[in-house]
C-alpha cells in the first residue's frame, strides 16, 4: 500500500530545502517524515481554590498521585534494567529521589494547606520555581538535571489528570503514531525515549536538550539518533513533513533532495558487517535467559556477565533451584559451547528486593551487599550454586563473585561454592571476581594467583575509587570516565594478568563507548563485555582503528 500524502497538511510552511544545525546527541543518520509530540496536554489544567474539607481532598490527590508515579518510576526503571541496561536505568532512580525529598513535599503541602492551592496548582509551583532556580546555575550538568524536574512535573500532572502523553499530528486520519516516524518535541525526556515504542522510532529531533542529558544518554544507549538545539522547530514543520537528520553533524535538513538522500545510504553503506576483532573477545551482558538469543544473533563471543539477579526481579519473588537451574541450561544451551559467565547474586545496596527482607541500612553502598551478604545467606547461595553447577552439563561455565575485598574473602566463597556442589555431577565451572573496590585491585596479584579468570566492574570501580556517587546530582559530575588515575588503575590490573597468565575482561558501561573500546584494547585488554546492542558498534571501531594503522 502507497505512503499515504501528507503534503496537503503544509499550508503553511514551506517545502523548500532547509539545512539546520543544532547539536548531534546520538550519532546515525535517518530519513523518514515526523510526527509531533503533544507538549500542551496541561496547558489548560484547573486551577482553582479551596478551603475546609476541600484542604484535605487536595492533600489525599496530592498523597495519591505520589504514590502512584513512585510505583510507575520503580516498574519503568526495571523495564530499563531489562531493556537497555542498569546504568541507564538509574536514570529514573534520580527522579524517584525527588518525590521523596521532605523539603519539596513540605513545600507542596503548605502550598495546599495555607496557600490553599489544588493539588496542580501546589506541583506546578513548587517544581517551576526549583527548576527555574537550576536553570539559573552557571553549570551545564546541573542545567541538564532541571529536566528531571519537569519531567516529574508532568508525570505528577498526569496522574491528577488521568492523562497519558500522546503524539499530536496535524493530520489525525493518516497519524502513524510514531512509527517509522522521526518524533519532533520541544525537549527530549527520559519520558519520551522510553515510554513511546522506541523500537519503531526512527530518530529524534528536539528545540532544547544537552549530550548530557538523561534523555541523550538513553538515545545513545538505543541506538537511536538524535538532534537538539532547533529552535522553533515546530513553527518550519507540520505532521508528515519528510526530515533528513544526522547524528554525528548534529544536522536536520527539512525537505531532503536526492543527493541528500544519497548520503543516508552511502553512510550505511559505509557500515562495516559485524565483524569479530582479531585477537579481541567481545562477549554480552545480559539480564535475563531470553537475552541470550539476542547475544547469539549479533555473534557474541561469549556471554561476559550474566547480571542473575535479573531473573528474581523479573519474577518477583525468589526462585527455586530447579527454576534457575532451568533458565542457566537455557542460557548455555543457546550459547552453543560459547562460556557464559554468571555473576552470583549481586544484591544489597540499590538492589535491596523486597522479597528479601533485608535490614534497612544507614549506608547500603557501603553495608551488606555484594559477596559480603552471599556469604551471610547460605541457603540463598547453595540454590544457586547447585543450579549452576547442573547447567555446567550442558556447557562451559564460569562464576563471578561481586564486590570481592581481598583475597581471603574470594577463598571463602570458592569453598563454600565446591561445598554446596560437592555431590553434584558437574562440567567445566571456571572461578573468578569482580575488581570493583580498591582494596581488591591493591592486590591484584594476591587474587589472580587464586582465580581462572577476572572482570572489572567499572561502574562501581569508579564510584568507589573517587568516593562519588554518580546518582547524587551534587557529586556526579566528578563521575569521570576519562580520569588519568582510573586509566592507570586500569592499566595496572591488566599488568597484573599478564603477571600471572589470567585473563582479566572488562565488562562496565564505559566498554560500550567505542572510543573506550579502542582505549582498552590498547591498554591490554583481550576483551570486553557490553549490551548485545552494542557489539556491532564496538567491532566497528575496533576494526576501523586497525585498518587505520595498517
Amino acid at each position: 500500500m502507497p505512503e499515504p500524502s501528507f503534503l496537503n497538511v503544509m499550508s503553511e510552511q514551506s517545502s523548500e530545502r532547509t539545512v539546520l544545525c543544532g547539536i548531534g546527541l546520538s550519532q546515525g543518520c535517518v530519513l523518514g517524515r515526523i510526527c509531533l509530540f503533544n507538549e500542551n496536554r496541561h496547558s489548560n489544567l484547573p486551577m482553582y481554590k479551596v478551603q475546609g474539607k476541600g484542604v484535605e481532598r487536595e492533600m489525599n490527590r496530592l498523597r495519591q498521585a505520589l504514590d502512584l508515579v513512585s510505583q510507575r518510576l520503580d516498574g519503568i526503571r526495571e523495564r530499563v534494567a531489562l531493556q537497555i541496561g542498569a546504568a541507564e536505568a538509574e536514570i529514573f532512580t534520580a527522579q524517584r529521589l525527588i518525590l521523596e525529598d521532605e523539603k519539596v513535599l513540605q513545600e507542596m503541602r503548605s502550598q495546599i494547606s495555607n496557600k490553599n492551592s489544588n493539588a496542580e496548582a501546589a506541583v506546578i509551583s513548587v517544581l517551576d520555581r526549583y527548576e527555574a532556580r537550576l536553570l539559573e546555575i552557571d553549570n551545564e550538568y546541573i542545567k541538564e538535571r532541571a529536566t528531571d524536574l519537569g519531567e516529574v512535573r508532568r508525570r505528577l500532572l498526569d496522574v491528577l489528570n488521568n492523562m497519558q502523553p500522546s503524539l499530536q499530528c496535524a493530520d489525525q486520519e493518516h497519524c502513524q503514531r510514531g512509527r517509522n516516524r522521526i518524533i519532533v518535541a520541544v525537549e527530549l525526556t527520559p519520558s519520551l525515549a522510553v515510554d513511546i515504542n522506541t523500537s519503531e522510532t526512527l530518530g529524534f529531533v528536539t528545540e532544547r536538550g544537552g549530550v548530557n542529558s538523561h534523555a541523550a544518554i538513553l538515545a545513545r544507549a538505543l541506538g537511536i539518533p538524535a538532534v537538539s538545539g532547533i529552535e522553533n522547530i515546530h513553527s518550519r514543520i507540520s505532521c508528515g513533513t519528510e526530515l533528513l537528520i544526522d547524528g554525528s553533524a548534529g544536522e536536520v535538513i527539512i525537505w531532503p533532495d536526492e543527493k541528500d538522500k544519497e548520503k543516508v545510504t552511502q553512510v550505511a553503506s559505509e557500515r562495516l558487517p559485524n565483524v569479530r576483532v582479531s585477537g579481541f573477545s567481545v562477549a554480552a551482558n545480559i539480564n535475563t535467559s531470553e537475552d541470550a538469543a539476542e547475544a547469539l544473533n549479533v555473534d557474541a563471543e561469549g556471554i561476559g556477565l550474566y547480571r542473575t539477579e535479573f531473573e528474581f526481579i523479573t519474577a518477583g519473588r525468589l526462585l527455586t533451584e530447579e527454576e534457575q537451574a532451568e533458565r542457566y541450561s537455557r542460557v548455555v544451551q543457546t550459547m552453543e559451547g560459547r562460556p557464559v559467565t554468571f555473576r552470583m547474586l549481586d544484591v544489597g545496596g540499590d538492589k535491596a528486593f523486597d522479597f528479601l527482607n533485608l535490614p534497612k541500612e544507614e549506608n547500603p553502598a557501603l553495608g551488606w551487599r555484594g559477596t559480603r551478604l552471599l556469604l551471610g545467606l547460605p541457603e540463598l547461595f547453595q540454590s544457586q550454586a547447585r543450579a549452576i553447577a547442573r547447567a555446567s552439563c550442558v556447557g562451559p561455565v564460569r562464576v563471578l563473585y561481586p564486590m570481592i575485598v581481598d583475597c581471603d574473602q574470594f577463598l571463602r566463597v570458592r569453598s563454600m561454592f565446591q561445598e554446596c556442589i560437592r555431590d553434584m555431577k558437574q562440567g567445566t565451572i571456571q572461578q573468578g571476581v569482580m575488581f570493583e573496590v580498591p582494596s581488591a585491585c591493591l592486590s591484584a596479584e594476591e587474587i589472580l594467583n587464586e582465580v581462572d579468570f577476572a572482570s572489572v566492574g567499572s561502574n562501581d570501580l569508579i564510584q568507589y575509587l573517587f568516593a562519588v556517587d554518580r546518582n547524587n546530582e551534587k557529586v556526579a559530575p566528578d563521575y569521570r570516565t576519562d580520569h588519568p588515575l582510573l586509566w592507570r588503575l586500569l592499566e595496572t590490573l591488566v599488568q597484573a594478568g599478564e603477571k600471572t597468565g589470567k585473563p582479566i575482561t572488562l565488562c562496565g558501561e564505559i566498554a560500550g563507548v567505542p572510543e573506550y573500546a579502542v582505549r582498552l584494547r590498547a591498554l591490554g585488554f583481550p576483551s570486553v563485555s557490553v549490551s548485545p546492542r552494542l557489539i556491532p558498534r564496538v567491532r566497528r571501531a575496533l576494526n576501523l582503528q586497525r585498518q587505520g594503522k595498517e
